[in-house]
């Protein structure tokens, strides 16, 4: 039986995946007379204390009280634990691209994206994070998901009076996607967006609707033919896969395409080479629907099986980050919201969230994790240490 690791062998587990270090290279935005805390201290405590199940300020006050013996085995604390006003004003003070660059690099040292894993990317409101009441001012934060790693690589903020269409550019080139496959909704479906993707060397596959009129009839038009002319049909791949569970049979077929001969909107597309339509037929009771779906990609290589496998691990980000944040971190009931703090604060949410599901051998939710690990000093250590 393996010995149960000391708080100072976590550090340097910690220090041998730099998330400290990472940390510590976040520029402080005190003035050196305030700083009674170090920087290092507030964001690492912060972190603890969310992974143990603290949603704000008081909290992590709270939590660093009772844990204080235990903290000062790796943190300074040489004038104790920071108050929820001191740790709110860090929060509110601190650029939150600099967290977000040391997150970035932090999962870049942890996470080895392998070819082909398809990295997700989709918004998420802070539904409380308004600046103030009734100005309908949100913070909105874009995130990429690796879907096969089920990590978040990295996040960006919408800017005021923007949209994701504008950050998830910004959000691609500060992430290395390299041999990856990039998954996003309709509203995503941008020329722009496709070539920062194809000039990152990865790959697309991305939603096609309303908001892409001509290019949807004219995909719409491919498949039609399709169904009349075996000739064309010939020409595509298809697959079919059957699921039953809850009461609902859900039947999904798709074909694909590679001539895009016809598609007259092809060349407007940076690295456009194959069209794929998913077509799910559910069932429940008596009551059936029928929803069809239509992508674009960059793939050559796009089969129907890859396809479908592709388009249906998008929606990871949905069930296995937004929910995950909303259901066991209660992100969209949170109030931080003065200054940069939501922002930071739900950056932290994310390093928690990944440390949370890299624990070995725990087979209960993250919910139950963060309640465990504010419960079990031991079992928080092998949180923090899953950071290898």
């Amino acid at each position: 039986m393996s010995k149960r690791k000391t708080a100072a062998q976590v550090e340097d587990d910690l220090n041998a995946a730099a998330v400290m270090e990472y940390l510590s290279t976040i520029t402080d935005p005190r003035k050196d007379r305030t700083r009674l805390h170090s920087l290092r201290d507030i964001l690492v405590l912060a972190l603890c204390a969310i992974i143990c199940g603290a949603d704000g300020f008081v909290a992590i006050e709270e939590f660093g009280r009772l844990k204080e013996s235990w903290l000062r085995t790796f943190l300074d604390l040489p004038h104790g634990i920071p108050s929820h006003d001191t740790i709110g004003r860090v929060f509110a003070l601190l650029d939150p691209k600099a967290l977000e660059a040391a997150f970035r690099a932090w999962t870049r040292a942890v996470a080895q994206l392998t070819k082909g894993e398809v990295v997700a990317i989709d918004g998420k409101t802070l539904r409380r994070s308004f600046r103030k009441a009734g100005s309908g001012v949100f913070v909105h934060m874009v995130s990429a998901w690796a879907t096969r790693n089920r990590v978040v690589l990295g996040q960006v903020k919408t800017e005021e009076k923007s949209n994701e269409i504008t950050a998830i550019p910004e959000l691609l080139r500060l992430l290395s996607i390299k041999g990856c496959i990039v998954t996003i909704d309709a509203m995503g479906c941008q020329r722009d967006i496709a070539a920062t993707i194809v000039q990152g060397g990865a790959d697309y596959c991305l939603a096609v609707k309303d908001n892409q009129p001509k290019l949807r009839e004219e995909i719409a038009d491919v498949f039609e033919a399709a169904r009349h002319d075996p000739d064309v049909l010939g020409t595509m791949d298809y697959e079919e896969t059957h699921d039953k569970g809850h009461g609902r049979i859900e039947v999904r077929r798709c074909w694909t395409s590679t001539v895009l001969d016809d598609l007259h909107q092809a060349p407007l597309w940076p690295g456009l080479r194959s069209l794929a339509l998913v077509e799910v037929e559910r069932s429940v009771g008596d009551k059936t629907s029928v929803e069809q779906r239509y992508y674009i990609s960059s793939c050559t290589d796009l089969s129907a099986t890859k396809a479908l496998e592709t388009t249906r691990a998008h929606w990871g980000i949905e069930n296995r980050l937004h929910w995950v944040l909303d259901v066991a971190f209660r992100e969209d009931e949170s109030r931080v919201r003065a200054g940069h703090a939501a922002e930071n604060f739900a950056v932290l949410r994310h390093v928690a969230l990944n440390l949370l599901k890299d624990v070995q051998g725990s087979k209960v939710g993250v919910k139950i994790r963060r309640l465990r690990a504010g419960w079990d000093n031991d079992f928080l250590l092998q949180v923090l240490g899953s950071a290898r």
